[in-house]
């Protein structure tokens, strides 16, 4: 009998989040592609070539397709008669294999854990410990799947305890709206129906790591209710008008994965989870003939399409602009901007406002008056760049410091992913300023547009210091004009009635 070595597991989980950083899996990236094919909305589909571009990018250039290299979640299925050769625990190989991928020199990975997760929540560094569930099965393998999810689609994530005669798809409706935009579509759905409430959770979470396959349905059509129920929701879902980005356009969801399993006569569990633009995933066998070899997809296998600033967008120098200017812009509008601009995340914003509410001054070299403040942790760079993968992070997690912001440092506008909520909203129409908004899944094309990148105060947050960024035709789009109008209502509403029309005719 073969013994599966230490070591092999230990690389095999190390090489596969390395690949997984940099390769989509080619069925999600030529669902994209069709996508981008069919796309009626113009801001949608230059969001899915920016998505495309930057996806080929990363493979060619084996940089993370998202600066949110993600928690590493891992379904361990241990073949009853295997064997492992091995001093330590497997979930401290499988943690160790974590620890090397996300340590790289070649490749530096973001580390996004944190712990305690009430109180100080201190980064760990290494991204350990990963989430890991185990499973004993008949056989002699170790069977590995693993992903790694980013906080913006995880943080996404829904549960409910439906009564029998509840209609899944309507609640699946009146859900996905919920969600915002701040999950990064278009992705995939992964439900899990029936069970229990932390069992339709980790079916929904395990789904997602099945092939993409929806456009095979649609061609031969559904052969089972499972397949009918997959479509429709499929269908109704895209009917929204979401868009890519919430943007609002045809297609909000690529696919839709339903795993199953047998509930008490007196429930209906019902969980939904979402994979993001930035989807990265994979499955490996290890028999005890070594580590698992990994088959990297081929670059002619990538949908041809090349990513390039619209004609019709607006280039703005960073270094003059006004609140005058700024009020002039108009949703939906394509800027490319130039000079430069300062990040800041959570931590940072929560720094801010202490020391703002202790009438304490900002460190010295850090003035927001008349700047833009970009929701950014970018990975760390290597051989050369600037720096590494920068794409924008949720904003509505910011919402809730936007007036503080607007109204005691003299920040113009914001930049980051997604929609805004109310709250921000009314303050960005009350002090007139606005609000932009960058592709979320195309972190590494962004980060090109960059050409300097310095930390200017909080080194010890990490990620989520304030950097300062020089920008050259860096990408974006007015989400949230002065006037509090939002893209991501306006997008949406639109598309969705046009679908309708399209649907009728």
């Amino acid at each position: 009998m073969k013994l599966i070595k230490q070591k092999d597991i230990v690389k095999s989980v190390a090489d596969a989040l390395q690949f997984i950083s940099y390769y989509h899996s080619l069925d999600f990236i030529q669902a994209i592609g069709r996508a981008y094919d069919l796309e009626k909305s113009p801001a949608a589909k230059d969001a899915l070539a920016q998505i495309l571009t930057n996806s080929r990018m990363c493979a060619e250039g084996q940089r993370p397709i998202c600066q949110d290299t993600g928690a590493v979640i891992v379904f361990a299925k241990i073949g009853m008669n295997a064997r492992i050769e091995s001093i330590q625990s497997l979930n401290q190989m499988i943690n160790e294999g974590v620890k090397q991928a996300y340590m790289h020199p070649n490749n530096k990975l973001r580390a996004s854990m944190v712990y305690p997760p009430i109180g100080k929540r201190i980064n760990t560094r290494d991204n350990t410990p990963a989430i890991i569930y185990h499973e004993l099965v008949p056989g002699s393998n170790l069977e590995i799947a693993l992903s790694a999810k980013g906080g913006g689609s995880e943080n996404k994530a829904k549960l409910a305890i439906l009564n029998p005669g509840d209609d899944i798809v309507e609640w699946v409706l009146e859900t996905v709206p919920t969600m915002g935009a701040g999950w990064c579509p278009p992705g995939v759905l992964g439900l899990g129906i029936g069970g229990t409430a932390e069992k339709a959770m980790l079916m929904a979470k395990e789904s997602l790591m099945q092939p993409v396959d929806m456009h095979v349905i649609q061609k031969k059509g559904p052969s089972n209710d499972l397949e009918r129920l997959r479509l429709e929701i499929y269908k109704k879902v895209n009917s929204l008008g979401i868009g890519a980005q919430g943007l609002g356009g045809l297609t909000t969801v690529v696919d839709v994965k339903i795993t199953q399993y047998s509930t008490h006569a007196a429930s209906l569990p019902i969980a939904l989870i979402p994979n993001c633009a930035a989807t990265r995933h994979i499955k490996f066998s290890l028999d005890g003939s070594g580590p698992a070899k990994l088959v990297p997809p081929k670059i002619k296998d990538w949908p041809d399409v090349t990513w390039k600033a619209s004609q019709q967008a607006t280039r703005v120098d960073l270094e003059k602009i006004s609140s005058a200017e700024i009020i002039k812009w108009k949703p939906g509008q394509r800027l490319l901007l130039n000079g430069k601009l300062l990040t800041g995340r959570d931590a940072a914003h929560k720094r801010i406002k202490e020391v703002i509410e202790k009438g304490d001054s900002l460190p010295a070299n850090v003035d927001f008056h008349n700047r833009f403040i970009y929701y950014s942790g970018p990975v760390d760079p290597i051989n050369g760049e600037a720096v590494g993968p920068a794409g924008p992070t949720t904003a509505t997690r910011m919402d809730k410091f936007t007036e503080i912001m607007l109204r005691k440092t003299g920040i113009l506008g914001m930049i980051g992913k997604a929609e805004r909520g109310p709250e921000a909203l009314e303050s960005i129409k009350k002090h007139k300023a606005v609000y932009l908004m960058a592709v979320g899944g195309a972190a590494y094309l962004i980060s090109k547009a960059i050409s300097s990148a310095k930390i200017l105060a909080y080194e010890e947050l990490g990620m989520e210091a304030i950097y300062e960024f020089e920008v050259e035709d860096m990408p974006v789009t007015v989400a949230v004009d002065s006037n509090g109008t939002s893209v991501h209502e306006t997008g949406p509403a639109e598309w969705a009635v046009k679908i309708s029309e399209m649907t009728k005719n």
